[in-house]
């Protein structure tokens, strides 16, 4: 079974700084991509940033120089650093992961998504 466990998250003053981090963990064979969404009260969920296994990251639209997706793939691990917090980037902060897991004897490509973790930023 795949789990992703999210940490990292908390209450911080605005202009702070917070990392978070996903650890995938299962019967994974390939981390073909790794990646960050949120979710703030009342709004859709939206990407933060991903990247791939290449090293390639992509940032969504609001995710300005503020933000910074890295992984190790060896850990099956990805961070998220967060700086200059803003009220505005309050939200569930979700890990999302796309892998190539064994179901019995078969590699199958799967998406997962992680329990979230709570950022709150007070102004």
């Amino acid at each position: 079974q795949v789990q992703l466990v999210e940490s990292g998250g908390g209450l911080v003053q605005a202009g702070g700084s917070l990392r978070l981090s996903c650890v995938a963990s299962g019967s994974i064979s390939v981390v073909d991509n790794m990646g960050w969404y949120r979710q703030a009260p009342g709004q859709e969920r939206e990407l933060v940033a991903s990247i791939r296994s290449d090293g390639r990251a992509n940032y969504g639209d609001r995710a300005t120089g503020r933000f910074a997706i890295w992984s190790d793939n060896t850990k099956k691990t990805v961070y998220l650093q967060i700086d200059s917090l803003q009220p505005e980037d309050t939200a569930v902060y979700y890990c999302n992961a796309g892998l190539r897991v064994w179901r019995g004897q078969a590699l199958q490509e799967m998406n997962y998504w992680g329990q979230g973790t709570q950022v709150t930023v007070s102004s």
